[in-house]
């Protein structure tokens, strides 16, 4: 399939909330939930999530630390929640190199380490800054 039509399946089933295939899950991505989830540990990564697609379906699951395993649109809300208000953001950046392996019949397996970011703190008076 053509990196365009890839590009555009990509798009509506992580971006437009598109219907995903659990039969394509099955077939190509359950298999491989042990081999993400050692990559995970070995990477010290929090999640690690992959899409694939095969003629026309997309697919896409998510494991994290605790070995939680999110298939399909589970895994694309769990995603939503951990990126939040960066989801889309995040999204579009990934999917030309998605699309890049999915072209070349590899998964597109993407790493992600959250990190926790504090609040700033408000400047002290009396150095400057008030």
């Amino acid at each position: 399939m053509s990196a365009a039509k890839i590009t555009k399946l990509l798009k509506k089933a992580l971006l437009e909330n598109g219907e995903m295939s659990h039969a394509l899950y099955e077939h190509e991505l359950k298999e491989q939930v042990d081999y993400l989830y050692k990559g995970l540990k070995r990477d010290k990564e929090d999640v690690v999530f992959v899409v694939t697609e095969n003629t026309g379906d997309v697919a896409m699951v998510l494991t994290t630390r605790n070995k939680t395993v999110y298939i399909n649109e589970d895994a694309r809300q769990e995603l939503m929640k951990i990126w939040q208000a960066n989801y889309a953001n995040n999204v579009e950046m990934l999917i030309p190199s998605m699309v890049r392996d999915l072209v070349n019949d590899f998964f597109a397996v993407t790493g992600v380490k959250v990190v926790k970011t504090s609040k700033p703190k408000k400047a002290k008076k009396g150095w400057g800054f008030g």
